[in-house]
C-alpha cells in the first residue's frame, strides 16, 4: 500500500521486496546525523594562507538557509553552502565566503556553531561535494534491520523535503508559475493547508484564503512563515500577484520550478518501473553518468549509471522513457517549452538528467541504527522508506 503523501509527490512504487520493519526516525535530532563529504582534492587544497575562507557549520533545529541568514544578520558576512540541510537533524557541512579576505573568528550560538578551517584559492562549488554520510537510529521498529540487503536496488526518487514535507506544496506552486497563473501561485503559498501542519498555521491560512483578509490578519502571520509575509505584504501594497511572486528571493522562486520538475521525475520513474523498464542497468541508446559525473551516451564495458530526463525547455526526447514522459506531460497539460518563462526569465529551466538509482556505499547496520553514504542529490529518506515501509511517512518522522 503506497501512502497518500507518496502519491502526492509522484511516488507510486516500492523498488525493493523487503516487508519493512516499521518504526520512526528523528525522535530526537541526534538520532539523524548528517555529515557532508567533499573531495579529497579540495580538502588537501585547504591551507592557512589567504584566500576564500572556509568553515564547518554544525547545526541542530535550524535549516541551512535560516542559519546562514542569521550569520549575516549577526556578523554581516554572506556565506554560501554546497547543499541544504534541514532542521530535524544534527548536520555538519562546509560553507565558504564568496570573497577573499580575513576569516571571522569561530563562534557558537544556540542552534549552530561556525569553525574556520582554512582558505582556498577558489571558492567552494557544488561540484566539490561528493555526497553525505548518514548515521540514523530507527525507534520502535518491529523487524530486524539487518535483514534489509537491497540497498543497491533503490530508485532515486526526490524525497519529501523537496516538496515542503509537512505541507507538500512547492511543486504545485511551480506548476502554477509555469502556467503563468501568478494569482494561483500566491494563493497556494499563502493558504494551502495540510493535515500535518500545526493548528495555528492552519487557522491563519484558512483566514487568508480570502485575500480581502490579508491586511486584517497580516500581523498574526508568524515570523517563521517568512515567505508568506513577503507575498502578503506585496499584495497589500500593490495587489499584483506577479509582483508579489517577484518579491520572493530568487533561489526560492527557482526552487518552486525545480520542485515541479522533481515531481515529474518521480512520476516518470514510478511509471517506468511499473512498465517493467530496467532502471538499475544501462543499455544501448541510454544516457548515463560516468564515475566522474560526466554525462554521455552508453558505452558497453564502461562503469556508467543510467540517467532519466529532468524536464525543461531543452528536453531530450530520444530516450526509452519518452513514452512515459509524453503521457505524463499530456495529463499535466504542460509542455517542455513552458519551462521558458518569458514573464520571469530568471526562473526558466532548460532541464537535464538525473540518475535513476541511488548510489549507496559504506552501508552497515548495528541493532536499530543504520549508517551509509549517498552521492550528492540523493535522499536518505528514500532509502529509509524502503527499510521501514511506513504507513504514514510524515508521522513516522520523514
Amino acid at each position: 500500500m503506497i501512502p497518500k503523501i507518496d502519491s502526492q509527490i509522484g511516488i507510486s512504487v516500492f523498488s525493493t521486496n523487503f516487508h519493512g520493519i516499521g518504526g520512526r526516525i528523528r525522535d530526537e535530532a541526534e538520532n539523524f546525523d548528517v555529515s557532508e563529504v567533499i573531495s579529497q582534492k579540495i580538502l588537501d587544497s585547504i591551507s592557512l594562507q589567504e584566500g576564500y575562507a572556509v568553515y564547518k557549520l554544525k547545526k541542530k533545529k535550524i535549516d541551512t538557509n535560516h542559519a546562514l541568514s542569521d550569520i549575516f544578520r549577526k556578523k554581516g558576512i554572506r556565506l554560501k553552502a554546497l547543499g541544504l540541510k534541514d532542521a530535524s537533524a544534527v548536520t555538519l557541512q562546509y560553507v565558504c565566503a564568496d570573497y577573499k579576505g580575513k576569516a571571522m573568528e569561530n563562534f557558537t550560538f544556540e542552534k549552530y556553531s561556525l569553525d574556520h578551517i582554512g582558505y582556498l584559492k577558489k571558492p567552494l562549488s557544488k561540484k566539490d561535494m561528493i555526497g553525505n554520510h548518514f548515521r540514523i537510529k530507527i525507534s520502535d521498529s518491529v523487524g530486524n534491520l539487518s535483514d534489509f540487503t537491497e540497498h543497491e536496488k533503490i530508485l532515486n526518487f526526490y524525497g519529501y523535503q523537496r516538496f515542503g514535507s509537512k505541507r507538500a506544496v512547492t511543486h504545485l506552486v511551480g506548476k502554477a508559475l509555469l502556467q503563468r497563473d501568478f494569482a494561483k501561485a500566491v494563493e497556494l503559498i499563502v493558504s494551502f493547508t495540510s493535515i500535518y501542519d500545526s493548528k495555528e498555521n492552519t487557522e491563519i491560512r484558512e483566514k487568508l484564503k480570502d485575500k480581502l483578509n490579508y491586511k486584517t490578519y497580516f500581523d498574526q502571520v508568524p515570523p517563521q512563515m517568512d515567505t508568506e509575509r513577503i507575498v502578503i505584504q506585496e499584495m497589500i501594497q500593490h495587489n499584483d500577484p506577479q509582483k508579489a511572486i517577484h518579491a520572493i528571493p530568487l533561489p526560492l522562486r527557482r526552487f518552486y520550478i525545480q520542485a515541479y520538475q522533481s515531481y515529474l521525475f518521480n512520476l516518470t520513474l514510478s511509471a517506468a518501473f511499473t512498465d517493467g523498464e530496467n532502471l538499475f542497468e544501462a543499455q544501448q541508446g541510454d544516457i548515463c553518468y560516468d564515475f566522474h559525473g560526466i554525462i554521455g551516451k552508453y558505452v558497453k564495458g564502461l562503469d556508467q549509471y543510467l540517467a532519466l530526463p529532468f524536464i525543461g525547455y531543452s528536453y531530450y526526447k530520444k530516450t526509452r522513457f519518452d513514452f512515459q514522459i509524453s503521457k505524463i506531460l499530456e495529463t499535466e497539460e504542460i509542455a517542455p517549452k513552458d519551462f521558458f518563462i518569458k514573464e520571469m526569465q530568471e526562473i526558466s529551466s532548460e532541464g537535464g538528467f538525473r540518475q535513476t538509482a541511488i548510489n549507496c556505499s559504506n552501508y552497515s547496520t548495528r541493532d536499530t541504527s543504520v549508517e551509509f553514504t549517498l552521492s550528492r542529490g540523493s535522499f536518505a529518506t528514500i532509502l529509509l522508506r524502503e527499510i521501514i515501509k511506513p504507513k504514514d511517512p510524515l508521522l513516522a518522522g520523514f
